[in-house]
């Protein structure tokens, strides 16, 4: 199962981008409601390692489970 990037709760950091070993996350288009950037992951390719949760400083931003009705995707 994938994780899932809380599109309302992710402040574009994007440190989860470089530590992601199979390049899953991507930018998403426009602003949140928090007016910041923010990420996506691919459930297709994610592969639930669980690095992207480690390195984010937004708590709550990733979940561990994969939530299509959290996430925007393009």
């Amino acid at each position: 199962m994938s994780h899932t990037i809380v599109t309302e709760v992710c402040e574009g950091v994007a440190d989860c981008v470089d530590a992601c070993p199979v390049a899953c996350i991507h930018p998403g288009p426009g602003k949140n409601i928090q007016g910041t950037e923010w990420y996506w992951i691919d459930f297709t390719t994610c592969i639930d390692c669980g690095i992207c949760i480690q390195v984010c400083p937004v708590e709550g931003a990733i979940v561990p489970e994969e939530r299509p009705d959290l996430q925007k995707t393009p």
